[in-house]
């Protein structure tokens, strides 16, 4: 069976690859460039990078080492435009209205399991294959998307947002082990990229200085960081859209004479006056939400009940947070909160489980309070 594999120059894919081989399919790899470093002038000028190869292209020549390790072909293809237009502008957008977005999820969904499969199709292959560390589980003709052996390092969250025909078209080879399998792998089979550390940075930009970043396309605008208990104007940020609730280091407020330094934190965000509120001491009062509403909708094998008792992820690497589950519409939930849950955020996604089974999520709309809003 042809599977066309993503292989994006890092330890996972690459690894990937080779068990794919191992298992009798007929593998070819791909790397994508979905993002034009250059062009937008990311690097040009920034003393800290060789600007003659950006980050990208090294990553392409590593895919290129290890494609011909393994003796496999390698492709190459562009979605810069379907990356900006699907993804990187929606970013922005929500970014904008003060919102904290994850393009990632999003890059799954518009980037590798659509175009990227839309190109394998058109190249006569069956199968699309990735590095991340989920698996796919097929009973009674329908695929379930669920947590990967590692625990630790599980990226059904990312995955949220695939369709039902997407996922039966996937496969995952790295679901049944973990990562120090992974790096033993890549040593044993004498991979230069064994030991090459994992991105962190956002999908395909990379990992830089992400508010000095953003000042490209959101000019900073100065305004000033007030105390939300006594009204009092303590510093100036550079823009609320580069700050996230609940965020503590960066904000630059440095300590108050007579006070004693309990650390600030940022609980709210007046866009429309540009002012950034923050309170110091302890987060859970400020923080916390019972409740919260979902929009923008996708399960991807089943639909939980109205009144399910299921669980919700709402950050990445979060523990599982049970919820009850009530449709307001067809493209709005109410989750109801077991207990108060800290940093619920507007714009994050939330991701529905039912045990080991991602069932899907959407993006967060609002928090709530004992029937009180907590993010205006």
């Amino acid at each position: 069976m042809k599977v066309l594999l993503g292989l994006s120059g890092g330890v996972d894919s690459a690894v990937a690859a080779y068990l794919l081989k191992q298992n009798g399919y007929d593998v070819t790899a791909c790397f994508m460039r979905n993002w034009d470093s250059l062009a937008n002038n990311d690097y040009l000028g920034n003393p800290n990078i060789n600007n003659s190869q950006c980050p990208q292209e090294a990553d392409y020549e590593d895919a290129v080492k290890v494609a011909k390790k393994l003796g496999i072909e390698l492709l190459r293809i562009d979605f810069v435009k379907e990356y900006w237009d699907e993804v990187f502008s929606y970013l922005i957008r929500e970014y904008e209205v003060g919102r904290t977005p994850n393009p990632d999820i999003f890059c799954n969904k518009y980037i590798k399991f659509d175009a990227f499969l839309k190109f394998a199709k058109s190249k006569g292959f069956e199968l699309i294959a990735m590095g991340h560390y989920a698996k796919r589980i097929d009973k009674d003709d329908l695929a379930y998307l669920c947590k990967s052996f590692d625990k630790n390092k599980d990226q059904t969250y990312f995955l949220s947002q695939i369709s039902q025909e997407q996922l039966k078209c996937a496969l995952f080879p790295l679901g049944d082990i973990d990562k120090k399998e992974v790096r033993k792998i890549a040593h044993d089979l004498d991979l230069e990229i064994a030991d090459k550390k994992d991105s962190t940075g956002v999908c395909f930009i990379g990992e830089r200085n992400f508010k000095e970043f953003l000042k490209n396309y959101i000019p900073s605008k100065k305004g000033n960081i007030v105390d939300i208990d006594t009204n009092r104007v303590i510093g100036t940020h550079e823009g609320v859209m580069y700050y996230t609730i609940g965020q503590r280091r960066g904000l630059g407020i440095g300590g108050i004479a007579n006070e004693e330094a309990k650390g600030w934190f940022v609980v709210k965000k007046d866009v429309k006056n540009n002012i950034l509120y923050v309170a110091s001491g302890s987060e859970s009062n400020r923080l916390n939400s019972d409740s919260c509403y979902v929009t923008n909708l996708n399960f991807i094998s089943k639909k939980p009940l109205e009144g399910a008792h299921i669980y919700a992820k709402f950050r990445y690497r979060q523990q599982d947070n049970g919820v009850t589950i009530h449709y307001v519409d067809e493209d709005r939930i109410r989750l109801d909160f077991d207990e108060p849950y800290k940093a619920v955020t507007p714009g994050q996604a939330a991701v529905l489980y039912d045990e080991n089974i991602c069932l899907g999520g959407g993006l967060i709309e609002s928090t709530y309070l004992k029937g009180k809003r907590t993010d205006l």
